[in-house]
């Protein structure tokens, strides 16, 4: 491919109550609100130089807009748009002022239906790194990955890693060797985008690096006493899987988000990923109570890029079992 992604950047969601958004995203997480209108927070983490890297618009109907992927250069959008539309997918550009404090943008459906987006601009922000007064909640850092549930992750594993230019850093595979589950990533770490085996497509979770666990465990600490414990799904506890410590919470509306710090370095071009059996007792949770039945039935919608409207979910075509984690 001669187009450079760099890594995921932004996710784009629907709220219904920008007032009740602002208390549980910022007043008890303690992501930085950038700014704010009617209508959408514009919110980051303390380590982003960037405007935002979440943006919640306000709407009656729920759902994902976009899983928003950055580019290195402004050349690299018009390859994208040529490369999809070559494969007959779905495409839009968003010229640059469409979408506040972004430059242009392009919008595709991927070949499970996903809503992803590209763009290279996006105006800057103070970063708030040693701003260690502004360290509140979780003392989120940046964003870190998006899972998804996908009804064929062999289609959407290849299409990343052969079209797109992802790594693998670790899979799943049945008894018969087919891709359950897997991790990619561009940047140098374990996963920007990871795909479960599911119905879909459909937003599983998307997640934060904070600097320590402790600021997880004070995150905990600070969600029961505003009244959220009912919000901490799963968790605290450590993934075999990417020996992540983890942290995943229900928002407001439903949204799931994880938490999450200490993976590992993928750099090395002689990295090999990580393959784990789906019945290999190993790949269970490293310590923690196992993760309740809304972890593996639950998921968000994705919003058609033209329409609005939600885009059709379909069966998965392995077997729905309940593993005891996914990350």
């Amino acid at each position: 491919m001669d187009f450079n992604i760099i890594r995921i950047a932004r996710t784009v969601i629907n709220v219904k109550d920008l007032d009740r958004s602002r208390e549980f995203y910022v007043n008890a997480l303690g992501f930085i609100e950038t700014e704010s209108d009617d209508k959408h927070i514009y919110l980051r983490g303390l380590e982003e130089h960037v405007h935002h890297s979440l943006v919640l618009k306000k709407s009656e109907k729920l759902g994902v807009h976009a899983l928003g992927y950055k580019v290195e250069k402004e050349a690299d959008l018009d390859k994208l748009q040529s490369f999809f539309q070559a494969k007959g997918l779905k495409t839009k550009w968003l010229a640059e002022g469409t979408q506040h404090a972004l430059g242009r943008a392009l919008h595709v459906h991927d070949v499970s239906g996903m809503p992803l987006e590209f763009f290279c601009k996006m105006d800057g922000a103070e970063r708030m790194i040693q701003r260690y007064d502004q360290y509140r909640g979780a003392r989120i850092q940046r964003i870190d990955h998006v899972n998804c549930a996908v009804p064929d992750v062999e289609k959407a594993y290849n299409f990343f890693i052969n079209e797109l230019g992802f790594a693998c850093s670790e899979y799943t595979a049945t008894e018969d060797d087919r891709i359950w589950a897997a991790w990619l990533h561009r940047k140098q770490t374990v996963h920007d985008q990871a795909f479960m085996n599911g119905e879909g497509p459909r937003l599983h979770h998307f997640a934060y690096w904070l600097p320590d666990p402790l600021a997880l465990i004070h995150c905990c600490d600070v969600l029961a006493s505003l009244g959220y414990a009912a919000n901490i799904e799963r968790g605290p506890g450590r993934h075999g899987l990417s020996n992540a410590f983890f942290l995943y919470l229900r928002d407001p509306d439903g949204y799931r988000i994880e938490l999450y710090n200490g993976d590992y370095l993928t750099s090395d071009p002689d990295f090999n990923p990580v393959k784990w059996d789906l019945n290999d007792p190993r790949r269970q949770t490293f310590w923690g109570s196992k993760a309740p039945d809304s972890w593996f039935n639950e998921t968000s919608p994705f919003l058609d890029i033209e329409t609005g409207e939600e885009v059709k979910a379909e069966n998965p075509l392995l077997e729905q079992r309940k593993p005891e984690f996914i990350l």
